[in-house]
Order: C-alpha cells, then structure tokens, then sequence
C-alpha cells in the first residue's frame, strides 16, 4: 500500500521543520544563518501549537493569528513579527505544495504594520574620521614593542578600507580568500547569498591596506582575516567588537557603529554622489530592487536639492502681498 507524503517524512513537527530546512538548504542556497533563524522562529511557533493542542498539518488561519497577537503582547517589534509571518508562511505553503496538508493556513493571514525604518549611516566625515584614526593607529603601531598590536592595527584598517570600499556583508569580508590581496584586477568576484556571484570594485586605498595586511600573516592558509575559530577566520563578533574600539578612538558613539552600518554607508554615499539605484543594488549583491529602496531616501533629498538648486523660478523675488500704492 502506497503511504502519504507525511508517512515518508513523518508527520511530527521537528521532523517537517527538517524537510522544509532541507528544501531551502538543497533548493535555494539558503546560508547556514538562515536556517539557524528559520529553524528558531518555526520551534517557537511549533511549541505554540502544541500547547494549544493544535497539529501544524491541520491548524487554521485564526491559530495563526493568534499566535501573531501573541506575539505582540510579548512586545515583538512589528518588523520581527513581520518576519516571523514571512517564515511560517513559507513552511505551510511548502507542506501543502509537498502534499503534507491539504490547505495552507496562512494564506489569509496579513501581516503586522510595520512604519518605514531606515538604516543607520555614518556621515561622509564620521567615516573619513574612523579611517584616518584606524590609518594613524597602524601607524603608531610601527613603533610599539608588541607585534601582536601591530597586526591588529593594520587588519582593523584593512578590514575598514575594503569594507567601505566594497559594501561586502560582514559574513563575506571576514571570509576573503587570502587571494583577493594579491589580486591584479582592481575588482573582486565575491560570492554572496543563494551562491549568486558579483563583481565588486576595490578602491587603490583598500588594494594597499590589503597588501599591507598580508605581509603581517603568518603561515599559509585559505582565508585573508584567519583566526582560531571554528570556522577558521574572524568570526562577525570579533570584528564587531574590535570596530567599537576603533569607533570610540575616533570619537563616535559606539552603538552608532556596526559592520552593517558601514555597508549602508557605502550604499547611501554612492547615492548622495549621484549614483544610480540599480547599480547600488549589483554592488551591494540584491536580488530584488525592492531591498535597495530602503535607501530611497538619499534620493528624495538629492531630488529635492536639484529642484531648488536648477528650477528656473526658485530664484524668482517672490510677489508683494499687496500693490504699491
């Protein structure tokens, strides 16, 4: 007798959370981070159901609004929640589309409002500051008796110049290949989410700091930032915790400064110098234009400038209120 899907796979729910994960590991290209969020946000809705007494397989559209509700009496930010949504929607339609339930509960269910949140950014000169500290750092390093400070100082700078030279994720600068210093090509093929690859342009500033950083390594190894880690190379914390070093050296209040604001630094500076959106979006590795609008708006204020700057009647005396007598 031939059995249902769910008699393959199992019905229970950490062994459906499995096969999802599995899909979107084999399927997608989804990254390992991904999936440890994935996997975190469906145990939690998973032990919702179960102390409400409810299946994932046959559970209806209120459960999940529910669990929603839920989810904002605990004080979850809407775009959390938002999230949350996004990722069990995914599992019910993967359940159906795969045979497991014969509807998908989630599919009337709407999303929390979320208000429009944008990034944080550094100033042109907050970053021209944390660079020239992190370039004099290095520098004074030269003098100092321990070499262990010297490395630290000239890979901070190297890690500063490429990052903000290139817009790379965190997870994708602290694992360059030792290879993209030794480069001859003025840009680097990096490979981002879903495996996709890009091209993106190394600045003479970041070859140099690249170089630089090299010739303090020692030993051979894959990975141009290496460390004793499990992965191998810097781990995204340490880098993070050593930029609020930095940050501070420069004068610039610490929780103002992360890996990611530096990327959307880059983003937004390259807009405010005229930059064109879908070009931000190659450079920064987005597959859809809709994630790069974030930054939409550098563009509203750079429009906003031009028309007071180029209109014709800007400069126009404006009328009396009343005619001269």
């Amino acid at each position: 007798m031939t059995g249902s899907p769910g008699d393959e796979a199992g019905t229970d729910g950490p062994a459906l959370i499995v096969a999802y994960l599995d899909m979107l590991a084999a399927e997608r290209g989804a990254a390992a981070n991904t999936l440890a969020a994935y996997r975190r946000d469906l145990d939690h809705y998973l032990a919702a159901l179960t102390a409400s007494g409810r299946d994932p397989l046959v559970t209806d559209a209120g459960e999940v609004r529910a669990y929603l509700a839920d989810l904002e009496t605990q004080g979850l930010k809407a775009s959390s929640a938002a999230r949350r949504l996004s990722c069990i929607r995914g599992f019910h339609k993967f359940l159906y589309a795969e045979g497991f339930a014969e509807a998908d509960p989630s599919a009337p269910v709407g999303g929390p409002r979320r208000g429009r949140t944008l990034p944080k950014v550094l100033s042109v000169a907050e970053v021209d500051d944390l660079l020239r500290t992190a370039r004099e750092r290095a520098v004074a390093s030269e003098t100092g008796d321990a070499p262990g400070e010297r490395r630290r100082a000239v890979r901070m700078l190297c890690l500063l110049e490429t990052l903000y030279a290139t817009g790379l994720r965190v997870s994708e600068l602290i694992a360059l290949p030792r290879s993209a210093a030794t480069t001859k090509q003025r840009y680097l093929v990096v490979k981002g989410k879903g495996g996709r690859e890009r091209l993106v342009p190394l600045t003479d500033l970041a070859r140099g700091a690249m170089r630089e950083h090299l010739d303090h390594l020692s030993g051979e190894g894959p990975f141009l930032f290496p460390a004793d880690s499990e992965s191998g190379h810097l781990t995204r914390q340490a880098f993070a915790r050593d930029l609020k070093v930095a940050a501070a050296a420069a004068g610039i209040r610490e929780d103002r400064v992360s890996p990611h604001v530096l990327r959307h630094a880059f983003a937004s500076h390259l807009l405010q110098n005229g930059a064109d959106l879908r070009i931000v979006q190659e450079l920064l590795g987005h597959a859809d234009i809709s994630t790069t609008q974030i930054y939409t708006h550098v563009l509203d204020e750079r429009l906003k400038s031009m028309v007071r700057d180029l209109h014709p009647l800007m400069d126009e005396p404006a009328e009396p209120d009343t005619a001269p007598i």
